[in-house]
């Protein structure tokens, strides 16, 4: 590691804040992609995918909650604006939207337990990095279920 300042050590805590609400804009996303999908999902080769979807919805407002529970804490008010959700005819399109939004929840939850730390906030750290345990179980999830690869999310500095 450099001595250099990163770019997560000059952030402010308003500036966290705002990067959180874009996060919980995020987990409403996902909760109501995951609800839609889980419920329009059609086809034999689905019905175990549907039914884990149900399970993620709930893991993403218990994500919800906890992200806007770091908001408040830093004083700031959290959003009440999901970000947009996308929908599919076609089942493995569903999946894909769900599998992108999930790597980038996981590229920005990284993120954040590094600026969290840089900011000397080290539980607000842990707690999302608990998030990012069942982030990382959804990928799999999703990747298993379109018979892939998981994807590999991590910043070009963190690649061997």
């Amino acid at each position: 590691m450099s001595d250099a300042p990163s770019a997560e050590a000059k952030l402010t805590r308003a500036q966290l804040i705002d990067l959180l609400n874009e996060d919980l804009a995020r987990e409403y996303q996902a909760i109501i992609a995951y609800v839609n999908y889980s419920q329009v999902l059609k086809g034999a080769q689905y019905m175990a995918i549907a039914s884990e979807l149900e399970l993620h919805a709930a893991e993403e407002l218990d994500h919800a909650l906890r992200i806007a529970k770091q908001i408040d804490y830093l004083g700031g008010m959290p959003t009440v604006v999901p970000k947009e959700v996308k929908t599919s005819e076609k089942a493995e399109d569903m999946l894909r939207f769900d599998l992108d939004n999930e790597n980038e929840t996981i590229r920005n939850y990284r993120r954040r337990v590094r600026q969290c730390e840089a900011l000397g906030e080290y539980a607000m750290a842990e707690e999302i990095r608990s998030i990012l345990v069942q982030e990382q179980e959804h990928q799999m999830d999703l990747a298993t279920a379109l018979g892939i690869d998981v994807p590999d999310v991590s910043e070009p500095s963190e690649r061997a």
